[in-house]
């Protein structure tokens, strides 16, 4: 299941248009490029939607948002919708401030996402119209746990017969729902919530998967939660005395690229609930 979807990427090298913010914008690209996509990165209006018109798929992400690239972040967004790209929607900090929450709230209504993919805070905001988010980061009072893992699900799933979006829940339990089947997935490592960027790249290589897998959406976000995660084990188990989180942050690019379709399949832990 899980390997036909990393052999894909590396066959089709889908080139991705990521509107994304300038704090992971490099690891961005480095994991794309990593998985055997490429990227581009282009956010001002003039040319946003010629660029999108150009490439396979599109990552929106609100992390830094400014009056400058919003509307860039629409006329991509409606261009993919046009030309039937599929489109991963990351909206980070999404009840952190007025701003952020109403640009989540009009990029849901004009712009038709295949995948929306945040962590339980700000799923939680999309789904409900208001939250609470430690900056960027969930609100500890949200943290998906065996026991709240039930709730997490419903969420999931609820929210994505409402917007006919995947939804994909990222924290030590991960979600991904498109309303009729979910899967729980079990991969990943607690460290990666010490380091920047770990779900803006994944909202990145998520939008790989589903450009050169367009009959198998679900598969296909499935199998890019599961390759995140895996390599954050992966990643894990290279770190010595003398390593800390920037190491950490390297050794996750350097288990993407060179994570095999036999190492995901063999490696991927997820349960459909």
């Amino acid at each position: 299941m899980l390997k036909e979807m990393l052999l894909k990427v590396k066959e089709n090298k889908p080139l991705i248009h990521n509107i994304t913010n300038y704090v992971t914008v490099n690891d961005c690209a480095n994991i794309l490029l990593g998985c055997g996509a490429s990227p581009i990165m282009a956010d001002d209006i003039d040319e946003a939607a010629e660029i999108t018109s150009l490439c396979g798929g599109l990552t929106i992400n609100i992390g830094t948002l400014n009056q400058h690239t919003i509307p860039a972040m629409f006329a991509a967004g409606k261009k993919a919708n046009e030309l039937g790209h599929p489109i991963v929607l990351d909206p980070v900090g999404a009840g952190a401030s007025k701003l952020r929450t109403e640009t989540a709230f009009r990029l849901l209504k004009e712009v038709k996402p295949t995948v929306i993919r945040g962590n339980i805070s700000e799923i939680k905001t999309i789904a409900m119209g208001r939250g609470t988010t430690k900056g960027v980061d969930a609100d500890a009072a949200d943290a998906v746990t065996g026991a709240t893992l039930a709730q997490t699900v419903a969420l999931a799933k609820n929210l994505a017969l409402e917007t006919g979006a995947i939804i994909v829940i990222t924290g030590a339990i991960d979600t991904v729902s498109d309303g009729k089947k979910t899967f729980c997935v079990f991969n990943g490592h607690p460290l990666m919530s010490e380091i920047t960027g770990t779900g803006c790249q994944l909202s990145c290589l998520i939008a790989a998967y589903l450009t050169a897998n367009p009959g198998s959406p679900l598969t296909a976000t499935v199998a890019a939660v599961c390759a995140m995660g895996l390599c954050g084990e992966k990643a894990f188990e290279r770190l010595t005395d003398l390593d800390g989180n920037a190491s950490y942050r390297n050794y996750i690019l350097d288990a993407i690229y060179r994570l095999t379709g036999d190492d995901l399949e063999s490696g991927g832990k997820y349960e459909l609930r």
